[in-house]
């Protein structure tokens, strides 16, 4: 596992932190702590293995030896970077929406696991995990333990006298997307509803309800976003991420109505304005996912599809089709 990653503990003030990983690429993902009266915890969000969620909670105890006993943990959607260290937080309740804890019984841990040790034997996914993640993470120390309590719409928590709000923003980025906003700190910890210098991935969707993810966000009395992936920032984060979308819906639907498949369009996309964005080949699962609401259904490219694009866009592709093609394209 790559070591050379810069891993921080932000101090936000009254309680409250922030674990940063790195530039929050492909598996970097952050987490938080909130501290309330009596030594009560909270942690948002695990990490993608093991030893690195082991090395953010001792930066934890550091810094707040209550945080030697976590209270709760909440899990802000289901994917593996937020969750695969559950197992870690002793008996801690585990809190996240009903529709996170159904996508993470689908592909648990251990199917991770499994696919990291022997990638060949899982086909395009193995191809895919080993690509992006596989040589960076050892997915050998992850376990499958899911939320023991599970809600839909919002939940309202007490941490030591203090109030956290939960409240489910998705389908957007996954089906069960929530946001935790600390009110008397003017805090919220976004989960993978916000991407920071990175492209967003919509494996869920639909963009409208991720823009109204980015509204509701904006609308709240806050200071200080500590993003799913990238830098702790203010609202300009979530106003950046909402332009990123309706600019990448705009140019899609010009696809569309122009006749192109969605791979075609896929390469055909964009972004001027987002090239110092991290990931660019996650506009394949973004623009798939457009075509899919844009055409009520019809067009509906299943996962390995979609896969295969984003890796020969990673790779160098200039186009989505073989090698005997005639676009003229780089292969």
């Amino acid at each position: 596992m790559k070591t050379d990653v810069k891993r921080d503990l932000q101090n936000l003030g009254n309680g409250l932190y922030a674990w940063v990983q790195g530039d929050g690429s492909w598996g970097w993902s952050n987490s938080g702590l909130i501290v309330g009266e009596d030594d009560q915890t909270l942690v948002v969000d695990t990490l993608f293995t093991g030893k690195l969620t082991e090395d953010m909670l001792r930066a934890y105890v550091a810094a707040e030896p209550a945080a030697a006993n976590i209270d709760i943990l909440v899990n802000s959607h289901s994917n593996g970077d937020h969750t695969f260290g559950n197992h870690l937080v002793g008996d801690a309740r585990i809190i996240a929406s009903e529709a996170a804890r159904e996508e993470m019984e689908e592909r648990p841990a251990e199917f991770f696991k499994t696919a990291a040790a022997d990638p060949e034997a899982h086909g395009v996914f193995g191809d895919f995990l080993q690509h992006f993640m596989g040589r960076t993470f050892d997915f050998s120390d992850i376990e499958h333990v899911p939320p023991t309590e599970v809600f839909k719409g919002t939940k309202t928590l007490t941490v030591g006298g203090r109030t956290v709000e939960l409240t489910e923003l998705g389908p957007a980025h996954t089906r069960g997307d929530i946001i935790i906003h600390v009110p008397d700190s003017k805090v919220c910890y976004t989960g993978d509803l916000v991407f920071h210098g990175g492209h967003p991935i919509i494996w869920a969707g639909p963009v409208s309800n991720w823009v109204a993810a980015c509204d509701h966000i904006l609308g709240l009395d806050v200071d200080v976003i500590v993003p799913g992936h990238g830098a702790v920032s203010d609202k300009s984060a979530v106003q950046g991420l909402r332009d990123y979308f309706t600019h990448i819906q705009a140019e899609t639907e010009k696809c569309y109505a122009a006749g192109l498949n969605w791979e075609e369009a896929a390469f055909e996309v964009g972004y001027a304005n987002f090239d110092s964005w991290l990931d660019r080949e996650r506009v394949v699962a973004n623009v798939a996912t457009i075509y899919r609401d844009l055409s009520g259904g019809k067009v509906d490219p299943d996962q390995p599809e979609v896969l295969t694009q984003m890796l020969r866009y990673s790779r160098g592709a200039s186009c989505p089709h073989d090698e005997q093609c005639s676009c003229g394209a780089k292969h």
